[in-house]
Formats: C-alpha cells, structure tokens, sequence
C-alpha cells in the first residue's frame, strides 16, 4: 500500500506543467494575431477578430472595442517626393536635349566646319566655339560675322528659364599689349563682350555670368598649332538644375 501511494502522487505532478505552457502558447498566438489584424488597419476585420477573441476568452463584445488607430506613416510621402523630383529630372533633360538639337540647327554650318562643338551632360548643354570665329588674334571685340550668329543663339535662349555661364579660354602663349597685359584679361574681356551681346539680345541680365580663365582649362596640348586653336575657344554653358557631372553626351550620334 505505502509503495501504491507514492506512483500516484508521481503521476499527479509529471504532466502539471503542460497547463501553464499551453495557456503561454495560446496567449503568444493570440497576441500575433491581434498583431496582425493591428497592421492590416482593417476596421470590419478588427471588429470581426475582436469578437472571435471575445467569444473564445468570454470578454464582452467587440462592438464597443475601440479601433486602433496607427500614425500617419512618413514614408509614402517622401517616396512621392523622391518620384515628383525624378520625373522632374527628367522632364528638364528631355527640354535641354530639346535646347540643344535647336541650337545644332542654328549654328549647322560652323558645327559642320568643325569650328562649334554642342555636348550635354546633367550640368547643362555647352556650346564651345573656336576663338578665331569671334575674335581677330588679340583682340575682345567682337567680329561682326559672328554677331549673326550669336543673336540667332540669344534669340533660341530668350525665353529659357535656364542661367547661361560665358567663359573665356586662351592658350599658354603669353600676352603683353596696351590692350591686355596677360591671358587672364583677354579672356575676362571676351566673356565679357558676348554677355554684352547676349543681354542687348534681350537676355535678362541676371541670367549671365561671366567667366576668364586663361589658359587654366586646356582641352588640348599646347604644344601643336592646332591644339593652341583648339584651346582658344569662348564656352556658353546653359546650366540646368541637376546635379553636376563630368559626363558628356553627343546631343545627336554624328555629332563629333
């Protein structure tokens, strides 16, 4: 008798902990649930599960339960955001392009001669033009050949909502004149006379700014006559509102 008593007592305690256990892993799984329904911000469904829960746990019914409310979350609208500024990107590259081929057309022969070259990147489209087309050798006034010319680029550029930077380059040869005593004033001078000429072209003067940079910027070697030439040049950049880069696109496939 004594040893009967002592396998039932046993028995009684072996199982005891699979009640706490099972009611954990009940209230666990009710809690994802509530969880779940939480995220989903489905009022009729919080509604329905409330009173599922309520029925299961004998709790009043889900008719009086309030609704959770979540916090505006803030990602949407910057995700809306970042979209609006892409497509705005976009639209403006896809005008500047626009602004280039016409320029292209404006200025077809020299282009053609080799003496104007357009390329576009994300700063802006630049328009490099050889200094012996505007110039006489020395000199910052501008020849009247080339007034044509650059009227019909103001004409194109009046109405652009676009800032244009004016920017004169010259090679390493040094210069010494009563006009000039270095590289650094002929250059500033020649930006200076197409600005003057861009804003008596109609061009609001605030939009214009300009640049000497002497011999600073080569874009090619200086120890060729064609590469001096080359280097002698006046740059119109028509800045857009992108981000800068130094990657330049050919605005048509048979632009050199």
């Amino acid at each position: 008798m004594r040893r009967r008593r002592r396998i039932a007592a046993d028995h009684d305690n072996h199982d005891r902990w699979l009640i706490s256990y099972a009611d954990f892993i009940t209230l666990l799984f009710a809690f994802f649930v509530v969880m779940y329904a939480i995220s989903a911000v489905n009022e009729n469904k919080f509604r329905v599960l409330a009173g599922s829960l309520g029925s299961a746990f004998g709790k009043a019914s889900a008719d009086d339960a309030p609704v959770p409310q979540l916090a505006a979350d803030p990602l949407p609208a910057e995700v809306r955001k970042r979209t609006l500024k892409q497509q705005q990107a976009i639209e403006e590259q896809a005008h500047m392009t626009e602004v280039a081929s016409n320029l292209l057309d404006v200025m077809a022969p020299l282009v053609k001669e080799g003496k104007v070259r357009v390329t576009q990147s994300r700063r802006g489209v630049s328009i490099e033009i050889n200094a012996n087309v505007l110039f006489e050798p020395g000199k910052a006034e501008l020849e009247p050949q080339s007034l044509a010319v650059l009227r019909a680029v103001a004409e194109r550029l009046r109405n652009e909502p676009f800032n244009l930077e004016i920017t004169g380059h010259t090679d390493d040869i040094p210069i010494s004149n009563s006009l000039f005593a270095s590289n650094w004033e002929l250059s500033a001078v020649r930006a200076s006379s197409v600005v003057r000429l861009m804003a008596d072209s109609g061009i609001v003067p605030a939009r214009l700014l300009a640049i000497g940079r002497e011999a600073s910027k080569p874009i090619a070697g200086n120890d060729t006559a064609e590469g001096r030439a080359r280097n002698r040049r006046v740059e119109l950049m028509i800045l857009s509102g992108l981000p800068d880069t130094v990657e330049e696109i050919p605005v048509r496939p048979d632009q050199p």
